[in-house]
């Protein structure tokens, strides 16, 4: 009986996290696929960028973002696989991968244009400090 309780008390948490996890996941990739987007309203993807990737985006541009992001080399395509950990998450399109952070106003992209190296983090062209 002992027992039958200590696997109940591991897995009931992990459980719960894989729940709210999968409850996520439509919210995560509607803001991935939206900013993918090139016919999508340029102002709308960047109000899907995090305070700090937009700033940075601007910066890097010298442009305000709705020019800049019309400017990304981004490649988009069908969604493959979503990650999602607490408040962050990754999702991976057919053509580039991109990182996601929970705020109090929902979801927003903290990187994307980001190209997998083995054995080291993405190299990502949009990115917060």
């Amino acid at each position: 009986m002992g027992s039958a309780v200590r696997v109940l008390a591991l897995v009931g948490p992990a459980v719960l996290l894989a729940g709210c996890s999968s409850a996520e996941r439509p919210a995560v990739e509607a803001v991935a696929t939206t900013f993918e987007d090139p016919s999508a309203d340029p102002e709308v993807r960047c109000d899907l960028l995090a305070p700090m990737t937009l700033a940075a985006l601007e910066e890097q541009a010298g442009a305000p973002c709705e020019e800049a992001v019309e400017e990304l080399p981004l490649r988009g395509g069908d969604v493959t696989a979503v990650e999602i950990w607490g408040g962050d998450a990754q999702v991976r399109l057919d053509g580039d991968t991109l990182f996601l952070t929970e705020t109090r106003v929902g979801w927003r992209v903290v990187a994307a244009v980001c190209t997998p190296r083995p054995e080291r983090p993405y190299d990502c062209e949009v990115e917060g400090p």
